[in-house]
């Protein structure tokens, strides 16, 4: 691996640590910290791509997935309160939400690359989060893939709640992804202001 890259994958490595360590504290009634420090995982990805281009920022999506499952099987074994800190469900969805969520970000940050520069990592951003919260949400705790850890009781996440509190009556689960969606939203906008200011300073030219 090119040292050049290196700041790039221990800063994925970085946030992927912590956002594993931070999901598990809640704040409010539908986020977690970790919603706040995961979605700046897209802002390392597209960095790397704008200055070293897709192939190093495929390496250091690499390197992150393979941090994200090493936590994983960690926590699977550290005894919580109610079992593992990380069930076998939770650790299947992170790893498949974050390998899809990034690789298409990278994807669709060099379809759109020739765009103004503001352009790339926001609807890159804007794809990739709203895939990973899919991804994430549906394979961690929808009752249809129940088969994927039979004996994991998801039953709680799929107790019918008005969504967010005041909207139709849904699984808790769909409320729980919809707040994580709209903060990768509102963190997609404000990681434009690093990204110019970042990328301006390794290429040393307007991003």
């Amino acid at each position: 691996m090119n040292r050049t890259y290196l700041p790039g994958i221990l800063a994925m490595a970085a946030i992927v640590v912590a956002s594993n360590i931070l999901v598990q504290f809640l704040f409010g009634n539908w986020l977690t910290w970790g919603a706040f420090t995961y979605p700046f995982a897209f802002l390392v990805t597209d960095v790397m791509n704008r200055v070293y281009g897709p192939g190093p920022a495929r390496k250091v999506v690499i390197a992150g997935f393979v941090v994200g499952v090493i936590c994983s099987l960690i926590g699977t074994q550290i005894q919580g309160e109610f079992g593992p800190l990380v069930t076998l469900r939770i650790a299947m969805a992170s790893g498949l939400a974050f390998l899809c969520a990034q690789l298409s970000d990278v994807f669709v940050f060099n379809k759109v690359s020739a765009t103004p520069w503001w352009k790339a990592p926001l609807v890159s951003t804007l794809v990739g989060s709203s895939l990973d919260t899919a991804i994430f949400f549906t394979v961690a705790f929808s009752a249809a893939l129940s088969f994927l850890e039979p004996a994991n009781d998801v039953s709680w996440a799929n107790e019918a709640v008005p969504m967010l509190g005041v909207g139709p009556m849904l699984p808790l689960w769909v409320s729980l992804a919809v707040a994580d969606w709209m903060v990768k939203l509102a963190l997609a906008l404000l990681a434009l202001v690093p990204f110019r200011v970042v990328v301006a300073k390794l290429t040393a030219r307007p991003a």
